[in-house]
């Protein structure tokens, strides 16, 4: 009897644990986790019964110190409404309220006076300061109403990234960006507002021990603010130096494909948005346009040429200024000859014939292999919405001419996140990295995941990839507008690529439309920033070397300060 009466008082005991257990970690959610969300229902005073305040999750971006600094969040008022039906003398009403709060008399006039209707709203998004004077008035027919909308911090800052939210038809989703791509983790269910504390830690349980609470959370993403800003003002005067038709940039981590920053000019104001004039503005060119990228592609052709044992640094051809094939003729971007020339000079005066020659010794299957293993014809999987795969249909050509026009970056045409995708190979010792932009999501839950990228697949030997990498460091300290922006104590490996701008709607390309590009990583040999930068019809202006070299080198020069990196030389 005694030992019965123990396993009872113990089973008892344990079930008290249990619930106790239970209850504690529902306190936990609703207090700490939905602690805000419960502060919102303490404001009812200026809640409607059947409103449910608008609601959604943040994004953060992240300072080189891992503090978390807000990129979209919400914003609290409160909306001034009327009820036609009870107001009697609306002139009047209409002189007390705009005492309080700015408000546009003809449309007071109107709203007012719809006597079919018990509802109507005159101001938004008015102070909370304002809301208790408009409620001291005890104004007969006048409520006042919270209210939450989105608020980008950043206004313009990193706009192609984050998004924003706006209706598509009548439902309030993410337009763009972000706030598209991840709209499933940031939407909130819009429960309502009215429920009983101890209904809330029960009505849950189920859900939470057996199923798992809903995908939402926050954002905290990979984008550094003051590398974001600086990468912005960049672009923008590359744009306006030049009167160029439109300008990007990207700053990647080779190594680990966090992006630091995304810069598209002309930009926008993501709090104002529905001022532009067009929708074309938002989308991101990064991402969603591809283009045939020049010279920047060359050292893709050489890495391959090297890995395959095709060709050496040292090794030489003979370069007469121009070769034909398949009846054209492709030429070096002045037409002259250089005679007897080395590989190492192929990058250094970005000769086509060189890496025809290239392409010519590995043969077209290897280069095509070699190019596909860079990823040119696939997606990277970056998390931004409309990403498009590579145009690349030249590969496949039973001609020799589309793949030695291919070596020099046209005739196949990438997104630039791709291009910087497959640059990175080079510089993170020939794998490609995966570039993305959140790095972690943080569940209403109060769990968090960690954003793993895919590690890709050796391309070209660690071997190779530092060979090329030398290579480049060469083309800074002795040919980059003549070895002049080289610097003492830094490694940096670089390329620029000047490409003809195709023709729309017809065959060949504009005489005087170009597309410039500029790519370039450091320390070369253990590379913490990969720098991409474009610019697209510069006016008055031939090649990169002359719209980018400087911008670039600004940008090197303000990482090394910004993050104190160490000189490797």
């Amino acid at each position: 009897m005694r030992s019965k009466f123990i396993s009872r008082v113990r089973l008892l005991s344990l079930g008290v644990l249990l619930v106790a257990l239970i209850l504690i970690g529902r306190l936990y959610v609703v207090q700490v986790v939905h602690g805000e969300t419960f502060s919102d229902r303490a404001n009812r005073q200026y809640v409607r019964p059947n409103q449910n305040l608008y609601d959604r999750g943040s994004i953060f971006f992240k300072d080189r110190d891992g503090r978390l600094v807000s990129g979209a969040t919400l914003k609290a008022g409160y909306t001034v409404a009327v009820n036609p039906n009870i107001i009697k003398k609306p002139d009047e009403i209409y002189i007390s309220l705009n005492e309080v709060v700015d408000v546009e008399e003809e449309n007071f006039m109107y709203r007012a006076s719809r006597e079919d209707d018990t509802y109507e709203e005159v101001k938004k998004r008015a102070t909370l300061e304002d809301a208790e004077k408009i409620q001291e008035l005890d104004l007969d027919g006048v409520s006042v109403h919270k209210e939450r909308w989105r608020f980008y911090p950043g206004d313009t800052l990193a706009a192609h990234t984050l998004g924003f939210v706006g209706f598509q038809g009548d439902i309030l989703s993410g337009r763009y960006g972000l706030e598209r791509y991840y709209d499933d983790v940031l939407s909130r269910d819009g429960s309502s507002i009215y429920v009983n504390f101890f209904a809330e830690v029960f009505s849950n349980l189920g859900k939470t021990i057996f199923k798992g609470e809903p995908r939402e959370g926050d954002l905290i993403t990979s984008i550094e603010p003051s590398v974001q800003l600086q990468l912005e003002r960049v672009v923008n005067e590359i744009s306006e130096e030049w009167n160029a038709r439109r300008s990007a940039g990207v700053i990647i981590n080779p190594q680990t494909g966090d992006i630091y920053a995304v810069a598209v000019d002309p930009s926008f104001d993501v709090n104002n948005f529905s001022k532009e004039e067009s929708s074309s503005i938002f989308t991101n060119p990064l991402v969603e346009n591809v283009y045939e990228m020049g010279s920047i592609m060359k050292p893709l052709t050489m890495a391959a040429g090297i890995d395959s044992g095709a060709v050496t640094a040292t090794t030489t051809y003979y370069d007469s200024g121009s070769i034909d094939l398949d009846g054209y003729t492709i030429s070096n971007f002045d037409g002259e000859g250089r005679g007897r020339v080395p590989m190492q000079e192929v990058l250094n005066q970005s000769l086509n014939t060189g890496v025809s020659f290239v392409v010519d010794e590995m043969g077209e299957k290897v280069f095509r292999d070699y190019l596909y293993g860079f990823g040119v014809s696939d997606e990277t999987g970056i998390d931004l919405p409309g990403e498009v795969p590579g145009l690349v249909s030249n590969l496949e050509s039973p001609r020799k001419l589309e793949y030695a026009t291919a070596s020099f970056g046209q005739g196949i045409a990438l997104t630039p996140i791709a291009t910087v995708r497959a640059l990175s190979t080079l510089a993170n010792a020939g794998v490609p990295t995966s570039p993305h932009v959140v790095n972690e999501i943080k569940y209403k839950s109060g769990l968090t995941k960690k954003v793993t990228p895919t590690k890709g697949e050796q391309v070209i030997s660690k071997k190779s990839s530092e060979e090329i990498t030398r290579m480049l460091v060469e083309v800074v300290d002795e040919a980059l507008l003549g070895g002049t922006v080289a610097m003492e104590n830094y490694s940096i490996a670089a390329k620029t690529g000047t490409a003809q701008i195709a023709k729309v709607g017809e065959r060949g390309y504009y005489d005087d439309r170009f597309l410039h590009s500029f790519f370039g990583y450091f320390p070369a040999y253990d590379p913490q920033f990969l720098i991409f930068l474009m610019t697209i019809e510069p006016k008055e202006v031939r090649y990169a070397s002359q719209t980018l070299t400087h911008p670039f080198i600004d940008t090197v020069k303000f990482l090394i300060n910004y993050y104190s990196v160490p000189p490797d030389r």
